[in-house]
Protein backbone atom coordinates (compact mmCIF):
# COMPACT_ATOMS: atom_id res chain seq x y z
CA UNK A 1 0.00 0.00 0.00
CA UNK A 2 1.04 3.50 -0.64
CA UNK A 3 -0.65 5.70 1.89
CA UNK A 4 -0.73 9.31 1.13
CA UNK A 5 -1.36 12.64 3.44
CA UNK A 6 -3.77 15.03 1.31
CA UNK A 7 -6.18 17.81 1.76
CA UNK A 8 -9.28 19.20 -0.16
CA UNK A 9 -11.13 21.88 1.82
CA UNK A 10 -10.18 21.28 4.65
CA UNK A 11 -7.79 19.76 7.47
CA UNK A 12 -4.91 17.17 6.36
CA UNK A 13 -6.44 13.61 5.91
CA UNK A 14 -5.16 10.02 5.28
CA UNK A 15 -5.25 8.35 1.88
CA UNK A 16 -4.16 4.95 0.11
CA UNK A 17 -3.30 5.40 -3.63
CA UNK A 18 -5.82 3.43 -5.64
CA UNK A 19 -3.89 2.77 -8.95
CA UNK A 20 -1.85 6.23 -10.23
CA UNK A 21 -4.88 8.51 -10.68
CA UNK A 22 -7.26 7.92 -7.10
CA UNK A 23 -6.97 8.22 -3.34
CA UNK A 24 -9.29 6.11 -1.15
CA UNK A 25 -9.84 8.59 2.34
CA UNK A 26 -9.60 6.15 4.67
CA UNK A 27 -11.57 8.26 7.92
CA UNK A 28 -14.11 8.46 5.35
CA UNK A 29 -14.24 4.76 3.79
CA UNK A 30 -13.94 3.76 7.85
CA UNK A 31 -17.22 5.50 8.82
CA UNK A 32 -19.27 4.08 5.57
CA UNK A 33 -17.86 0.10 6.79
CA UNK A 34 -19.50 -0.59 10.35
CA UNK A 35 -17.81 -3.84 9.94
CA UNK A 36 -14.54 -2.84 10.06
CA UNK A 37 -14.77 -2.51 14.17
CA UNK A 38 -10.78 -3.43 14.54
CA UNK A 39 -10.04 0.39 14.61
CA UNK A 40 -11.53 3.68 15.49
CA UNK A 41 -11.29 7.13 13.12
CA UNK A 42 -8.60 8.29 14.94
CA UNK A 43 -6.17 5.32 13.69
CA UNK A 44 -6.25 7.00 10.39
CA UNK A 45 -6.27 10.77 11.61
CA UNK A 46 -2.48 10.91 9.89
CA UNK A 47 0.31 8.69 9.15
CA UNK A 48 1.62 8.69 12.69
CA UNK A 49 -1.57 7.88 13.43
CA UNK A 50 -1.91 4.69 11.76
CA UNK A 51 1.72 4.05 12.54
CA UNK A 52 1.10 4.17 16.38
CA UNK A 53 -2.06 2.23 15.78
CA UNK A 54 0.07 -0.52 14.41
CA UNK A 55 -1.32 -3.95 13.22
CA UNK A 56 -4.73 -3.54 13.62
CA UNK A 57 -4.71 0.04 11.62
CA UNK A 58 -2.67 -1.82 8.58
CA UNK A 59 -5.67 -4.47 8.77
CA UNK A 60 -8.63 -2.26 8.46
CA UNK A 61 -6.52 0.01 5.89
CA UNK A 62 -6.20 -3.59 3.97
CA UNK A 63 -9.59 -4.48 4.31
CA UNK A 64 -10.77 -1.14 3.23
CA UNK A 65 -8.16 -1.58 0.25
CA UNK A 66 -9.87 -4.67 -1.15
CA UNK A 67 -13.69 -3.34 -0.84
CA UNK A 68 -12.59 -0.13 -3.06
CA UNK A 69 -10.59 -2.18 -5.53
CA UNK A 70 -13.65 -4.30 -5.85
CA UNK A 71 -15.67 -1.50 -6.42
CA UNK A 72 -16.99 -0.30 -3.67
CA UNK A 73 -16.67 2.91 -1.43
CA UNK A 74 -17.26 5.19 -4.19
CA UNK A 75 -18.03 7.79 -1.88
CA UNK A 76 -14.57 7.70 -0.20
CA UNK A 77 -12.80 7.74 -3.09
CA UNK A 78 -11.17 11.04 -5.12
CA UNK A 79 -9.60 11.83 -8.04
CA UNK A 80 -5.88 12.48 -7.02
CA UNK A 81 -5.95 16.23 -9.37
CA UNK A 82 -8.92 16.92 -7.19
CA UNK A 83 -6.57 17.27 -3.88
CA UNK A 84 -3.40 18.70 -2.57
CA UNK A 85 -0.67 16.31 -1.70
CA UNK A 86 0.96 17.04 1.57
CA UNK A 87 4.47 15.75 2.53
CA UNK A 88 3.30 12.08 4.49
CA UNK A 89 4.48 13.77 7.31
CA UNK A 90 4.10 17.55 7.00
CA UNK A 91 5.97 18.82 10.22
CA UNK A 92 8.02 16.20 11.59
CA UNK A 93 8.54 16.41 15.47
CA UNK A 94 12.39 16.36 15.28
CA UNK A 95 14.84 17.05 12.52
CA UNK A 96 15.26 14.60 9.26
CA UNK A 97 18.21 12.22 9.98
CA UNK A 98 20.53 12.40 7.11
CA UNK A 99 23.68 10.08 5.69
CA UNK A 100 26.18 11.65 3.47
CA UNK A 101 28.54 10.20 0.84
CA UNK A 102 26.63 6.76 0.96
CA UNK A 103 27.32 6.02 -2.57
CA UNK A 104 30.76 5.15 -3.92
CA UNK A 105 30.19 6.88 -7.17
CA UNK A 106 28.82 9.90 -5.78
CA UNK A 107 31.99 10.03 -2.90
CA UNK A 108 34.54 9.18 -5.97
CA UNK A 109 32.74 12.38 -7.85
CA UNK A 110 33.34 14.25 -5.01
CA UNK A 111 37.16 13.63 -4.71
CA UNK A 112 37.80 14.47 -8.69
CA UNK A 113 35.87 17.60 -8.04
CA UNK A 114 38.87 18.67 -5.39
CA UNK A 115 41.16 17.06 -6.79
CA UNK A 116 42.35 14.41 -4.63
CA UNK A 117 42.56 10.68 -3.77
CA UNK A 118 39.58 8.61 -3.01
CA UNK A 119 38.85 7.92 0.25
CA UNK A 120 35.72 5.90 1.30
CA UNK A 121 34.26 6.78 4.75
CA UNK A 122 34.74 4.21 7.71
CA UNK A 123 31.28 4.84 9.40
CA UNK A 124 28.13 6.46 8.35
CA UNK A 125 28.18 10.31 8.59
CA UNK A 126 25.70 12.22 9.88
CA UNK A 127 23.68 15.08 9.86
CA UNK A 128 20.10 16.43 10.21
CA UNK A 129 17.79 18.67 8.01
CA UNK A 130 15.11 21.09 10.30
CA UNK A 131 11.41 20.31 9.81
CA UNK A 132 11.28 24.00 8.37
CA UNK A 133 12.85 22.24 5.06
CA UNK A 134 9.87 20.50 4.47
CA UNK A 135 8.30 20.51 0.98
CA UNK A 136 5.47 18.80 -0.29
CA UNK A 137 4.81 16.75 -3.56
CA UNK A 138 4.32 19.43 -6.03
CA UNK A 139 5.61 22.55 -3.61
CA UNK A 140 8.22 24.57 -4.81
CA UNK A 141 11.72 24.91 -3.74
CA UNK A 142 12.91 28.12 -3.27
CA UNK A 143 15.91 29.66 -4.90
CA UNK A 144 17.51 31.58 -2.01
CA UNK A 145 19.15 33.76 -4.44
CA UNK A 146 20.07 36.46 -2.45
CA UNK A 147 21.96 33.71 -0.47
CA UNK A 148 23.38 30.95 -2.39
CA UNK A 149 24.85 30.22 -6.25
CA UNK A 150 24.76 26.85 -5.92
CA UNK A 151 21.64 25.45 -5.51
CA UNK A 152 21.95 21.33 -6.00
CA UNK A 153 20.11 19.29 -5.88
CA UNK A 154 20.16 15.00 -4.41
CA UNK A 155 17.53 12.12 -4.87
CA UNK A 156 17.84 9.85 -2.29
CA UNK A 157 15.44 6.37 -0.23
CA UNK A 158 13.83 7.91 2.55
CA UNK A 159 13.19 5.50 5.46
CA UNK A 160 9.92 6.25 8.04
CA UNK A 161 10.31 4.50 11.26
CA UNK A 162 7.62 2.88 12.49
CA UNK A 163 8.90 1.04 15.64
CA UNK A 164 10.82 2.58 18.71
CA UNK A 165 14.52 1.27 19.15
CA UNK A 166 17.68 2.45 20.70
CA UNK A 167 21.20 0.27 19.75
CA UNK A 168 19.17 -1.52 17.94
CA UNK A 169 20.88 -4.82 15.93
CA UNK A 170 21.61 -5.17 12.21
CA UNK A 171 19.89 -7.87 12.43
CA UNK A 172 16.70 -6.28 13.43
CA UNK A 173 16.77 -3.09 11.69
CA UNK A 174 14.46 -3.70 8.78
CA UNK A 175 11.76 -4.46 11.56
CA UNK A 176 11.99 -0.93 13.10
CA UNK A 177 11.05 0.23 9.79
CA UNK A 178 7.32 1.23 8.65
CA UNK A 179 7.69 2.29 5.11
CA UNK A 180 10.09 4.16 2.64
CA UNK A 181 9.38 7.36 0.06
CA UNK A 182 11.67 9.50 -1.85
CA UNK A 183 14.05 12.68 -0.88
CA UNK A 184 15.62 15.11 -2.24
CA UNK A 185 17.90 16.52 -0.51
CA UNK A 186 18.67 20.19 -1.76
CA UNK A 187 21.83 21.76 -0.79
CA UNK A 188 23.50 25.02 -0.90
CA UNK A 189 26.93 23.74 -2.06
CA UNK A 190 28.43 27.56 -1.18
CA UNK A 191 27.23 27.74 2.46
CA UNK A 192 28.18 23.96 2.86
CA UNK A 193 31.78 24.74 1.67
CA UNK A 194 31.72 28.30 3.92
CA UNK A 195 30.37 26.86 7.31
CA UNK A 196 32.78 23.43 6.87
CA UNK A 197 29.99 21.56 7.86
CA UNK A 198 26.74 20.13 6.11
CA UNK A 199 23.71 21.63 8.52
CA UNK A 200 23.68 24.92 7.30
CA UNK A 201 23.77 24.05 3.84
CA UNK A 202 21.00 21.40 3.39
CA UNK A 203 18.83 23.15 5.87
CA UNK A 204 17.27 25.96 4.49
CA UNK A 205 13.37 26.66 3.90
CA UNK A 206 12.54 24.49 1.18
CA UNK A 207 15.44 22.07 0.95
CA UNK A 208 13.79 18.67 1.43
CA UNK A 209 10.85 17.92 -0.89
CA UNK A 210 9.49 14.31 0.21
CA UNK A 211 7.11 12.09 -1.14
CA UNK A 212 4.48 11.30 -2.85
CA UNK A 213 3.76 8.44 -0.60
CA UNK A 214 5.07 5.85 2.01
CA UNK A 215 5.07 2.82 0.46
CA UNK A 216 4.79 0.20 3.52
CA UNK A 217 7.88 -2.15 4.47
CA UNK A 218 6.41 -5.08 3.17
CA UNK A 219 5.58 -4.14 -0.24
CA UNK A 220 9.05 -3.31 -1.29
CA UNK A 221 10.33 -7.00 -1.09
CA UNK A 222 14.50 -5.76 -1.44
CA UNK A 223 14.51 -2.17 -0.49
CA UNK A 224 18.86 -2.60 -1.70
CA UNK A 225 17.62 -3.36 -5.18
CA UNK A 226 15.65 -0.54 -6.27
CA UNK A 227 16.15 1.80 -9.08
CA UNK A 228 16.90 5.40 -8.34
CA UNK A 229 16.99 8.69 -10.68
CA UNK A 230 16.55 12.31 -11.10
CA UNK A 231 16.24 14.53 -14.06
CA UNK A 232 16.31 18.22 -14.40
CA UNK A 233 13.76 19.56 -16.91
CA UNK A 234 13.57 15.91 -18.51
CA UNK A 235 17.24 15.42 -18.56
CA UNK A 236 18.62 12.53 -17.10
CA UNK A 237 21.27 13.57 -14.21
CA UNK A 238 21.32 10.85 -11.71
CA UNK A 239 20.61 7.15 -12.02
CA UNK A 240 21.93 4.24 -10.04
CA UNK A 241 20.64 1.58 -7.69
CA UNK A 242 20.15 1.04 -4.11
CA UNK A 243 22.19 -1.54 -4.28
CA UNK A 244 25.56 0.57 -4.85
CA UNK A 245 25.45 1.94 -1.17
CA UNK A 246 28.20 2.07 0.87
CA UNK A 247 26.56 1.16 3.88
CA UNK A 248 22.78 -0.74 3.71
CA UNK A 249 19.91 0.73 5.37
CA UNK A 250 20.25 -1.91 8.12
CA UNK A 251 23.79 -0.74 8.67
CA UNK A 252 22.57 3.13 8.63
CA UNK A 253 19.61 2.02 11.37
CA UNK A 254 22.32 0.18 13.63
CA UNK A 255 24.71 2.72 13.37
CA UNK A 256 22.38 5.78 14.22
CA UNK A 257 20.63 3.59 16.98
CA UNK A 258 23.33 3.68 18.99
CA UNK A 259 22.78 5.36 22.28
CA UNK A 260 20.47 7.39 20.32
CA UNK A 261 16.33 6.23 20.59
CA UNK A 262 14.56 5.95 17.34
CA UNK A 263 10.88 6.89 17.61
CA UNK A 264 7.90 6.11 15.22
CA UNK A 265 7.64 8.89 12.61
CA UNK A 266 11.45 9.69 12.83
CA UNK A 267 12.83 9.96 9.19
CA UNK A 268 15.98 8.91 7.81
CA UNK A 269 17.06 9.91 4.33
CA UNK A 270 19.96 7.34 3.21
CA UNK A 271 22.50 8.69 0.56
CA UNK A 272 22.54 9.94 -2.98
CA UNK A 273 24.46 8.44 -5.86
CA UNK A 274 26.42 10.59 -8.63
CA UNK A 275 25.39 13.11 -11.00
CA UNK A 276 24.93 15.84 -8.94
CA UNK A 277 25.13 19.46 -10.52
CA UNK A 278 28.58 20.67 -8.90
CA UNK A 279 30.38 17.40 -9.93
CA UNK A 280 29.44 18.20 -13.71
CA UNK A 281 31.80 20.28 -15.92
CA UNK A 282 31.07 22.40 -16.04
CA UNK A 283 29.23 22.59 -12.60
CA UNK A 284 25.45 23.26 -13.28
CA UNK A 285 23.44 24.87 -10.17
CA UNK A 286 19.25 25.09 -10.08
CA UNK A 287 17.80 28.15 -11.21
CA UNK A 288 14.94 29.37 -10.87
CA UNK A 289 12.12 27.57 -12.70
CA UNK A 290 13.98 24.16 -13.09
CA UNK A 291 11.49 21.55 -12.44
CA UNK A 292 13.36 18.62 -10.80
CA UNK A 293 12.12 15.09 -10.91
CA UNK A 294 12.74 12.32 -8.65
CA UNK A 295 11.83 8.37 -9.29
CA UNK A 296 12.58 5.56 -7.84
CA UNK A 297 11.00 1.97 -8.41
CA UNK A 298 8.25 0.70 -6.27
CA UNK A 299 7.87 4.02 -4.80
CA UNK A 300 6.63 6.45 -7.52
CA UNK A 301 7.81 10.01 -8.85
CA UNK A 302 8.09 13.55 -6.52
CA UNK A 303 8.62 16.54 -8.94
CA UNK A 304 9.27 20.32 -7.75
CA UNK A 305 9.80 23.52 -9.45
CA UNK A 306 12.62 25.40 -8.06
CA UNK A 307 11.51 29.53 -7.52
Amino acid sequence: MKFVTFQKNGPARLGVLIGNDAILDLQRALSATPGIASVSAAAFDSLLSLIDAGASGIAAADELMRLAEAGGLKDATLPIADVNLLAPIPRPSKNVFCVGRNYVDHVAEGYRERGTEIKLPEYPQFFTKPPTAIVAPGGVILRHAGLTEKLDYEVELGLIIGKRGRDIPEAEALDHIFGYTIINDVTARDLQRRHDQWFKGKGLDGSCPIGPSVVLRRDIADPQSLDIELSVNGAIRQRSNTRHMIFPITRIIAELSLGLTLEPGDIIATGTPSGVGYAMEPPRALQSGDVVTCRIEGIGTLENRVV
